[in-house]
C-alpha cells in the first residue's frame, strides 16, 4: 500500500528520501499512485502527516497532537457540529468562536495529489477566509478523499451537491513560510499555517 510504502519503508513502491526531497515545484508529477504523491507534495508543502488504519489510532494521534502543542487548556475552534461530537470523548474542548482558539478543527472535501493542498468550502469555513483562521489547523480525512487534481475535486463537488454547489471554495496549500507566492486561483486570502493531517484508512 502506498502510504505504508512510505511512512515504513515496506513494499516495491518505496519512494526514496532522496526523490522527495530533491523534487522541485517544477519538475513533472511522479509516475506513482495517487496516495503516493500526495503524501510527497503534503510533505514538501510543510504538512505533518499522520496516517491511521483505525479510529483507536485517530485518537491516539489526537492526544499525541495535544501534548506534544501543549493544547490540554486550548479549546479546538470547530464550525463543524458532527465532527465535535465525534471526537467529543477525546481530551479537547470545542468553541465555535476563532479568536478564544489557536487551534481550527476540521474536515476537508478532497486531498490533491498533483500538487499536496487541501480542498475545503463553506461546508469548513462557512464564510471565513483562509486567513482570518488560527495558525494551528487540524484537518481530519480518509482516504476514499484522495484525488488526482484540483479539477478532478471540483468536479466530484459539482456532482455531489448538484445545484447545492457549497461557496468558499478554496485550498489549503501554504504550511510553511516561503518566499514564493502561489499563483493558485483557489488560494486567495491565503496565509501560512502549522497542519496536521489526520488520514483514516477507509478504502
Amino acid at each position: 500500500m502506498g502510504f505504508l510504502d512510505i511512512l515504513f519503508g515496506g513494499g516495491k513502491k518505496k519512494v526514496s528520501k532522496e526523490t522527495v526531497e530533491t523534487r522541485g515545484d517544477h519538475m513533472p508529477d511522479l509516475n506513482i499512485p495517487v496516495d503516493e504523491k500526495f503524501t510527497i507534495h503534503f510533505k514538501q508543502n510543510g504538512g505533518k502527516f499522520i496516517y491511521c488504519d483505525s479510529d483507536v489510532e485517530v485518537s491516539r494521534a489526537i492526544q499525541n497532537i495535544v501534548t506534544e502543542n501543549n493544547w490540554e487548556s486550548e479549546p479546538f475552534f470547530v464550525l463543524n457540529e458532527r465532527l465535535a461530537q465525534k471526537f467529543s470523548k477525546e481530551p479537547i474542548t470545542f468553541t465555535d468562536k476563532a479568536r478564544e482558539s489557536e487551534v481550527f478543527f476540521t474536515t476537508c472535501e478532497h486531498l490533491i495529489a498533483q500538487n499536496g493542498s487541501i480542498l475545503v468550502c463553506s461546508n469548513q469555513l462557512h464564510e471565513k477566509k483562509v486567513n482570518e483562521l488560527p495558525s494551528n489547523v487540524v484537518v481530519f480525512a480518509t482516504t476514499s478523499q484522495l484525488v488526482e487534481s484540483i479539477g478532478e475535486g471540483l468536479k466530484t463537488i459539482k456532482k455531489k451537491y448538484g445545484q447545492k454547489i457549497p461557496a468558499n471554495i478554496t485550498t489549503l496549500k501554504h504550511f510553511k513560510a516561503t518566499e514564493e507566492n502561489s499563483d493558485d486561483f483557489l488560494t486567495y486570502g491565503s496565509s501560512t499555517k502549522n497542519l496536521y493531517l489526520l488520514l483514516l484508512e477507509d478504502l
